[in-house]
């Protein structure tokens, strides 16, 4: 095999459970949120371009009986995220107004991030099901009756 494929399957393989992927996704792009904030004052670009990859993981570290979260829990977390670097100021009324306009502004990167973890998901469930159709469609070797 090649090496590259070798080092990929020594990484770990979490199965999250739906709310684990949420809480995983809110949580990472929270921290990514404080530290685009204090390093980089808030780069739209920044923040755009790590949700991606976070996207991805939570796609692919989802168990796949809670395949369908992914691509829900997603767009929910880059929310979360969001509110460090929206900017908001003059209390809550202010600060809502602020998350509602960076969100606006930043769709390109909410829908992106979001078809990202919905083509993982797909892909993982068709696999899933061939899988599974393939178990079902193994002939059973017959079995023999004992002689009495």
């Amino acid at each position: 095999m090649a090496p590259v494929v070798l080092a990929l399957r020594r990484l770990p393989n979490p199965r999250l459970t739906g709310l684990g992927a949420g809480l995983f996704a809110s949580a990472t792009m929270l921290v990514l949120g404080f530290l685009d904030w204090l390093i980089l004052d808030g780069s739209p670009l920044a923040y755009g371009l790590l949700f991606l990859p976070v996207s991805a993981l939570t796609a692919l570290w989802v168990r796949t009986a809670d395949l369908v979260t992914a691509p829900i829990s997603v767009p929910i977390a880059f929310a979360v995220g969001v509110v460090p670097i929206s900017g908001g100021t003059g209390g809550f009324g202010g600060q809502a107004m602020a998350v509602v306009t960076a969100l606006a502004v930043q769709a390109g990167w909410l829908y992106g991030g979001t078809l990202v973890a919905g083509l993982i998901t797909s892909v993982r469930k068709v696999r899933d099901m061939g899988r599974r159709q393939r178990a079902t469609a193994r002939p059973t070797a017959p079995q023999r009756r004992s002689a009495p």
